[in-house]
Parts: C-alpha cells; sequence; structure tokens
C-alpha cells in the first residue's frame, strides 16, 4: 500500500461515514491523485483552474471534481460544464457569472456561499452581515443556472482552539438562520464545507458535512 493510501485510510478512519472527505488535490501530480483515487477517494478539491483542466483528462471519467479556491469570474467558463461543486463563491459578481455559463452549458451548478468568520483579512468570503444582506435582496432566486446548496467557510489559522471552535460555530450558526429562512423546504441546501487538515476534529462538532483535507493525505504541497 502507497503511502498515500496509508495516509488516506488513516483520515477516513476519523470522519463519520455521513461526512464528505474532500481530498485536496491542488499542486499535487496527477500521478499522486490515482495513488488516492486507487485507494478509494471519488471527490477532488482543486483550486486553479488551468490546474483542474489539465488533471481533468489523466484521471478516471467517475471523480466528482469540486473547485475550492478563489474562482475568478472570467474563468468560471472554463469549468462550468463539468465542476460538481464550487465551494467558495464569495461575491454576488461571482455567482452572476456562475448562473451565466451555467445557463451556457445548460447546467444549475451546485455552489456555496464563502462565509468570512476569521481574523486574518486575507480570507475572502462574505461578512455575516453582508451574506445575509445578500440573501435578503432575493436576486438569487432567479438563477437558473446556479444553486446555493449551502455555506463554506475557513478558521483563522491559528493555535487557539477556542478561537477556531467559535468561529466554526457562528458559521453553523447563520448555516441555520439561512436555512431557516429561505430553504426550509429545499432539501439540496444542506452542505456545511468547513474543516481541513489541522482543524477538521472541531470542524466536525460543529456539523460539518464536507471537510477538506490536503496535507494529511498527499503530505506537503509540490510546487
Amino acid at each position: 500500500m502507497s503511502q498515500i493510501a496509508e495516509n488516506l485510510k488513516s483520515v477516513l478512519a476519523e470522519i463519520p461515514h455521513n461526512v464528505q472527505l474532500v481530498a485536496v488535490s491542488k499542486f499535487h501530480p496527477a500521478e499522486h491523485l490515482m495513488q488516492a483515487y486507487q485507494a478509494g477517494a471519488r471527490v477532488f478539491g482543486e483550486s486553479r483552474v488551468q490546474e483542474l483542466c489539465e488533471k481533468k483528462p489523466l484521471l478516471p471519467e467517475d471523480i466528482e471534481w469540486h473547485f475550492i479556491g478563489h474562482l475568478q469570474p472570467n474563468k468560471v467558463k472554463y469549468i462550468a460544464p463539468f465542476i460538481s461543486l464550487i465551494h467558495a463563491v464569495d461575491t454576488p459578481k461571482l455567482l452572476k457569472e456562475i448562473d451565466k455559463q451555467g445557463r451556457r452549458v445548460g447546467r444549475r451548478i451546485p455552489c456555496l456561499l464563502q462565509l468570512h468568520v476569521a481574523q486574518e483579512e486575507t480570507k475572502f468570503g462574505f461578512s455575516i452581515d453582508e451574506l445575509l444582506e445578500f440573501m435578503e435582496s432575493g436576486v438569487w432566486r432567479e438563477y437558473d443556472g446556479a444553486q446555493i446548496v449551502g455555506i463554506m467557510c475557513m478558521a483563522s489559522n491559528t493555535d487557539d482552539e477556542n478561537q477556531i471552535d467559535a468561529e466554526f460555530e457562528k458559521a453553523a450558526e447563520t448555516f441555520c438562520q439561512i436555512k431557516n429562512e429561505y430553504f426550509q423546504q429545499d432539501d439540496e441546501f444542506c452542505i456545511r464545507s468547513w474543516g481541513m487538515s489541522d482543524d477538521f476534529p472541531i470542524a466536525l462538532r460543529h456539523g460539518s458535512t464536507h471537510v477538506r483535507i490536503g496535507t494529511r493525505i498527499f503530505g506537503p504541497r509540490e510546487y
């Protein structure tokens, strides 16, 4: 068994069966992804459009590709035909472009709205107030090419577990508020994507349904 396969097995043992593991494969070569695939991984997360489009033809067709990084609106068209989930919709402008490109290719592309709960200014996303204001605007109801199916966030990059805990709690509370006010009858609004290699056990305590784990599976990134 390869090291990647052993790592994957170890990570899966720590995650409940009802939680989706997104194997964060950005910056790793296709042969490493194939090792993870052969060990059972089927959902991979990429954060660069060009890299994703280069890897996709080299790997099995039943892989579910998730885009997990900051996505520029002018790049949406390249992934619109096949992307399974866009995790980090951080502006109304981006969601509008995803709708446009989804309609162009005859798809309704599943999207997560990125919530900014971390302390770092470098993180993207809506503040809680901005997100609630956007939901109240209702413009998203007109989109046939983009479907909001949940919320994504990243906690602060810190060793302070209390801070991480509080940030994931805010995300969980915001998810519940939006679910109750706008998606109470919509079973597809159900995804809570938070938790990465260093903090996913805390994220799981706060209802995460999708954890994005790279280093624990693939080791350090290859740049």
